[in-house]
């Protein structure tokens, strides 16, 4: 009998938390991300690393908005999904999900390859904050978990280059305004997933490119890369180069072996192979590997700490094994980007499969037989034909559409008249979000809203500034120019500009609002604190109703208004905007973590500490974040209780 590969439609029940709404404030700030390095390490690294290091970080999150509506409360919920099969492995993908690869199944074993999460709980991880764990998840945009973590992608069918058919998922994304592919298939009998990648830059103007490929897999493993060396991250932020297998007594490629979190970047040496593989104790396991153009491999665990393991019970359900992440980037490490050139491109192939080897014994005699047994399974040889036949096939234009993603493509081609074969963005996926900056284009005004409501996604690149700059002086576009101007770096036009606009704006907030985010980067925190109230009056005056929009809005700024006032010690406002809150806003793990910082502060220590006795779940708490540690050393002597314990550090950093 004949199998033949075959992708459809399937959906997956599983309990799920609420992604709810998006934060409507424009993130003038970015989130805290973790991954950055010192500059006193910089002297000590190789100069294309401190050249790719330092070339165009992210410095801010628009044209994205914060994702931070998610909850804590997970209910048995419906998920579209998409499966791949041929017989030898079973993937599934989730679409409306980053396009994740949340089950990959060696089918005559019955074997799970990846770590699968039993639950969909969003965490504050990704650059703009949802994220979830488990499966291969595919990180393009900057340093970070990519703000598409929770983002539905494109998706179709597409012929193969053996003849069978090809799952492609492709978006456009906002942080670098680039477009890019992944091409999923499985060859008839073959048992590795290959996966063709491709990000292109479109414009007249070089780009900074970032990609890793993330994949989560039980941590009862040791991890197999071609490397004598390694460069350690922690969350220190210090990046140094330590020995593998072993470094201060200690084997970290075991990734419970490893006392905190850290990164473990792999230094795999020009012309060797590249791969990286985690075995279980009787040597079946997982091997991903690629042609050389995906350089970087990584393994992430999450430690033996009560942190990391309070951080890994955070992200499923109690009595779930825990998991770690092995990976493969552009780069040598994650705190790189690479440039792009002009009207150019850049693609690769990866394959994931199966693989038995020996885990246990000295380093070189490992890596040895795990890379025959690599070569024997699947030559490196045809890892580089796989790509070169899959190549002509990355600009077949799709078949049958089985998932849409965003308008935001459609609207960038519609702008830059843009060809790009393979992907198309199609006018139909423009929606409400993209309207006004369609009209912005096609009449160079943008329409005044019909009704009152928050001000929507403000676009901020110099193609649109420079359409904002030249459009009718409205309010609403003074405001989103200022917002471009902001992202663009000036940022004393782009105060002018929300000046400007207060005096005819029938809705003040969010231009004060943007206005004390300003004085708080400049120092001025009472002017900004006056300015928070008066932006929490004037939103709780225009207020409509109590919807998911407006309960956004009141919730944001609310948050934002409570910390500016209790910077500055103005207990009795921030009591008066807590006062205003919806219940069930203040009920909140975020607002009654406020709320006893609130209480502190009015010199109200018992009432503080109850909050805590009563017990609260931050859900939006932030990778690597240690605010509710701090507070609780205000307010208590006693050890953090456990349920409160996230620190990924050691406590003398």
């Amino acid at each position: 009998m004949v199998i033949v590969t075959t992708i459809r439609r399937d959906v997956l029940t599983l309990p799920a938390a609420e992604l709810g709404p998006d934060n409507p404030l424009p993130p003038l700030r970015p989130l805290d991300e973790a991954h950055r390095v010192e500059d006193r390490d910089r002297a000590d690294l190789p100069r294309d690393m401190v050249r790719q290091i330092g070339h165009e970080p992210l410095r801010s999150l628009l044209p994205v908005r914060v994702r931070d509506g998610y909850g804590r409360v997970r209910e048995p919920r419906t998920v579209d999904a998409l499966v791949i099969e041929n017989g030898r492995l079973r993937a599934t993908v989730l679409p409306g999900l980053g396009g994740r690869v949340v089950s990959l199944v060696q089918l005559p074993s019955g074997r799970e390859l990846l770590y699968r999460n039993p639950v969909f709980q969003p965490a504050n991880f990704a650059l703009n904050g949802a994220w979830y764990s488990g499966g291969i998840e595919w990180n393009i945009g900057a340093t970070g978990h990519t703000p598409l973590s929770c983002a539905p992608l494109h998706a179709a069918r597409v012929p193969a280059p053996d003849g069978g058919q090809m799952l492609r998922l492709w978006e456009w994304e906002r942080l670098r305004d680039l477009p890019f592919q992944v091409d999923l298939w499985l060859p008839d009998g073959s048992d590795f997933l290959y996966v063709g990648v491709r990000i292109r830059n479109p414009h007249e103007r070089p780009a900074p490119a970032y990609w890793w490929s993330n994949i989560a897999v039980p941590e009862e493993r040791r991890v197999l890369a071609p490397a004598e060396e390694a460069w350690h991250f922690g969350y220190e932020r210090r990046l140094r180069r330590v020995p593998v297998p072993s470094y201060d007594g200690i084997d970290r490629t075991y990734p419970l072996n490893s006392p905190y979190a850290a990164d473990h970047f792999y230094e795999v040496p020009d012309g060797r192979r590249r791969w990286i593989a985690a075995l279980d104790a009787d040597g079946h396991g997982l091997v991903q590997t690629s042609t050389d153009v995906l350089r970087g491999r990584k393994l992430f665990v999450w430690g033996s700490g009560p942190g990391g393991r309070r951080w890994q019970e955070w992200l499923t359900e109690p009595g779930t094994a825990g998991y770690c992440e092995i990976q493969a980037g552009l780069a040598r490490t994650q705190v790189e980007h690479v440039r792009l050139e002009a009207e150019s491109e850049v693609s690769w192939l990866e394959a994931y499969g199966p693989i038995d080897a020996p885990p246990q014994g000295e380093w070189p005699s490992v890596l040895r037989t795990a890379e025959e047994r690599l070569e024997a399974a699947l030559p490196r040889a045809d890892v580089d034909a796989a790509y070169a036949a899959w190549k002509p096939y990355a600009d077949t234009e799709p078949g049958e559409r089985l998932a849409t993603g965003s308008g935001w493509g459609a609207l960038e081609v519609l702008r830059g008249d843009l060809k790009l074969p393979g992907t198309p963005f199609d006018e139909a996926t423009l929606g409400d979000a993209q309207a006004p900056w369609l009209e912005l284009l096609s009449s160079g005004s943008l329409p005044e809203p019909r009704r009152v409501r928050p001000p929507g996604e403000t676009l901020v690149a110099p193609h649109w500034r420079d359409m904002l700059e030249t459009a009718p002086a409205t309010p609403l576009t003074e405001y989103h120019l200022g917002v471009a101007q902001w992202h663009a770096g000036d940022r004393a036009q782009a105060v002018r500009s929300w000046e400007r606009a207060l005096g005819l704006a029938p809705s003040l907030w969010p231009l004060l609002r943007c206005l004390a985010v300003a004085d708080q980067e400049s120092g001025h925190h009472e002017r900004a604190a006056d300015r928070y109230a008066d932006a929490f009056d004037d939103l709780c005056r225009e207020r409509r109703d109590d919807g998911d929009l407006w309960t956004a809005a009141t919730a944001a700024l609310g948050r934002e208004a409570l910390e500016a006032l209790l910077r500055v010690r103005r207990t009795a406002q921030a009591s008066a905007v807590w006062e205003r809150l919806l219940p069930a806003v203040r009920a909140r793990g975020r607002f009654r973590l406020l709320e006893a910082e609130l209480l502190l502060a009015q010199g109200r220590r018992e009432a503080a500490r109850a909050v805590f006795d009563d017990g609260f779940e931050v859900a939006d708490l932030r990778e690597g974040a240690e605010t509710i540690g701090r507070l609780w050393a205000r307010l208590s002597d006693e050890p953090l209780p456990a349920r409160h314990d996230f620190r990924m550090r050691p406590d003398t950093l």
